[in-house]
This record gives structure tokens, sequence and C-alpha cells, in this order.
């Protein structure tokens, strides 16, 4: 199994359109497809069972939290943002302040809407290596209106924190973890995610 994302590299001529490269992936669904800021295409190894099952533990998790607290909206791992840095990136799971969301055109929210979420989480598959995921977060939190960010990593048992301005923070083996301040009340058992 691959443990880092093939990555495609194109010459600058050849470079797609933030339109073109959202049907380039509507063509190939089945496929998890990122663009970095230099333009290169992402290939995502597809996850197991296990993997899935806890990413989709955990979107429901947020997503149920989401609906009950009502100042935002979520998103699950299929959904693409692009960054103000040119990159589109798919985290895990997501949450937007409303007012922030509703700020952009119906037009933006249908495709990789120009936005950086309020709260990213990425989950470490056992095989995956734990740097990419580590720039990928450091990505996240130099942009604009991301306030929060969780990086599970099941294999060990880890949760990495990031927050704007702040040193990363690890917890090891926590039994929960919280989103306070920026998510008001929402705690992951992480029991279901372990």
């Amino acid at each position: 199994m691959l443990s880092s994302p093939i990555v495609l590299r194109m010459l600058p001529e050849l470079q797609m359109t933030e339109d073109e490269f959202f049907d380039f992936c509507q063509l190939n669904r089945n496929l998890r497809i990122e663009r970095n800021q230099q333009g290169e295409i992402l290939l995502l190894t597809l996850v197991g069972g296990i993997s899935s099952n806890r990413n989709a533990i955990l979107t429901g998790e947020l997503g149920i939290w989401a609906q009950e607290d009502g100042t935002g909206v979520g998103f699950a791992s299929c959904t693409g943002f692009t960054l103000s840095i040119g990159s589109v990136r798919s985290p895990d799971a997501s949450w937007i302040k409303l007012k922030r969301w509703n700020a952009l055109s119906k037009a933006q929210q249908e495709k990789f809407a120009p936005i950086c979420p309020d709260f990213v989480v990425e989950l470490r598959p056992d095989f995956e290596d734990l740097e990419p995921l580590q720039s990928k977060m450091q990505e996240y939190m130099r942009e604009p209106g991301v306030r929060l960010g969780w990086l599970i990593d099941r294999k060990n048992r880890r949760v990495y924190i990031y927050r704007p301005d702040l040193p990363e923070e690890c917890l090891d083996n926590p039994a929960t973890v919280s989103g306070d301040p920026v998510l008001p009340g929402f705690v992951l058992n992480m029991s279901k995610i372990w």
C-alpha cells in the first residue's frame, strides 16, 4: 500500500484552471484528488474499511453537533476547498461558520469553495506517513479564517491540535478531545475513533 500520495506534475502550459480542475475531479469521482499550490495533482490512496468507518463516525459526530448548534455547516471528506495559496484540499471533516459560508455565492458553494474552513480534521490511516499530513495541517494554519485543526493519529493514539500562530499541541491517548471555544460543546469521544 502507498504511504504517500502519487504526485502528477504538469507543464506550466498544461496547468488547469479552477473550473477545469473541478471538471477533471468530477470525471474521476472514484479517485481522491487534491492539488497543491504548485499545481501538482495529488492522487490520494483510498483507505480501508476501518479507517473509512472511523471517518464516518467522526463526520457523523461533527454533523450532529453542527445541526444542533446551528452556527455553521459541517462537511465530509469528499468536499474540496480552494485555499488562498491556490491549492485545493479536502480535509477528512470540516466546519465553517455560517456567516462565512453564506458570504460565498451559490456558484462558489457548488464547486471547490474559495475558503478555508474554520475547523479542519485529518484522520491518519495506519499505513499513511505522518509528515505529509502534518505539512497539510501547517498549510491550513496559514490560511485566513481557520481557527482550529486536529490531526488524529490512530496508529499511535495521538491527537495533534493546531491553532493559528501557536505551537502544535500533542495529546497522548486522550479519552476525549474538545472543540471549545471554536466549536462550543463539541467533544469527540476517542474510544469511537481508536
